[in-house]
């Protein structure tokens, strides 16, 4: 079932009766052997979570296929966010939110649940990882993907431990980040529900940034607004903004939240009448190899959403 913020904003954007014929997608449920074996052949995820003073971020997660295992209600990661990431020593006992991603098949699927264990490792993935207990998990259509392959096979954990630099606002290069970004992932949260997360793509420059903040135009999709109706009861949110050119990573813990418009009174781009405004609390940049990009993969459809 929706929560009251999914409702609020269905309702506000005039689609609660599109929404309805998708709730059944958000019951509580684990991982049927299908979407298991679909986790198993992943490389990378990106997870939501909060730190151990309760900052919300976003982290990457990647190793060779099989680092995602997960079938009923049980999630096992075998590898943990890297040394000096924001979330290396995050609490088990939270909610968290997962989103595995396959840019080259445009697929991707989200697992919310509860972090119940944890133990660190090193980055060979010697003892490393993650166990969540499953409380839902979906499926996402392929819009705004966009295709591409990562360039070598991901080893656990992926980061450069004692590469993150910790600030307290953005700085040009990190706008220039921003602004040359066609991916990021979103990290949300709801007071009874928990964390989610979402990636959000477009083309190169959706993503603006400036006077130490940024927004981006919220793009047609599913009609569910899972992440749009966590703003609506939770300010808390957090980005993870992954430059594959280079494989450094920007990842911003702050509040957003949804701002209403005229459609088609604003960017070109902006034609649902919605846009999301970020303010950026705390910064980390980082490096990330196995986030670096082969080659875009053409999609024989044109599609880049």
């Amino acid at each position: 079932m929706f929560h009251e913020g999914e409702l609020s904003v269905q309702e506000r954007a005039g689609v609660r009766f599109e929404a309805a014929r998708l709730s059944g997608m958000l019951a509580p449920g684990g991982l049927s052997r299908g979407a298991g074996g679909w986790l198993a052949e992943r490389t990378l995820a990106a997870l939501t979570g909060r730190d151990r003073d309760g900052r919300l971020w976003v982290s990457a997660l990647t190793g060779p296929p099989g680092f995602l295992a997960g079938l009923g209600q049980t999630l096992r990661v075998a590898a943990v966010p890297a040394p000096g990431d924001p979330l290396h020593d995050l609490p088990a006992g939270q909610r968290v939110g997962l989103i595995a991603i396959d840019f080259a098949t445009r697929r991707r699927m989200r697992v919310n649940g509860v972090l119940s264990g944890t133990l660190s490792g090193t980055l060979t993935g010697a003892g490393g990882g993650l166990t969540v207990d499953v409380a839902e998990a979906f499926g996402n259509c392929p819009q705004y993907i966009h295709p591409r392959r990562l360039a070598s096979a991901p080893t656990p954990g992926g980061a450069v431990p004692g590469t993150f630099t910790v600030a307290e606002a953005l700085t040009a290069d990190g706008e220039a980040t921003i602004r040359g970004a066609d991916t990021f992932f979103l990290g949300t949260t709801h007071p009874d529900r928990g964390a989610d997360a979402s990636h959000r793509g477009g083309p190169r420059g959706f993503l603006r940034a400036g006077d130490g903040g940024l927004w981006w135009p919220d793009y047609p999709g599913n009609n569910m607004f899972n992440s749009l109706g966590n703003l609506a009861t939770d300010p808390s949110a957090a980005l993870l903004v992954p430059d594959f050119a280079t494989g450094r990573t920007l990842q911003l813990s702050g509040t957003a939240a949804v701002e209403w418009t005229e459609p088609g009174t604003g960017a070109p781009d902006e034609v649902t009448g919605r846009r999301v405004r970020f303010h950026p609390a705390a910064v980390v940049t980082g490096e990330h190899p196995a986030l670096v990009a082969a080659a875009d993969v053409p999609d024989p459809r044109g599609v880049r959403r």
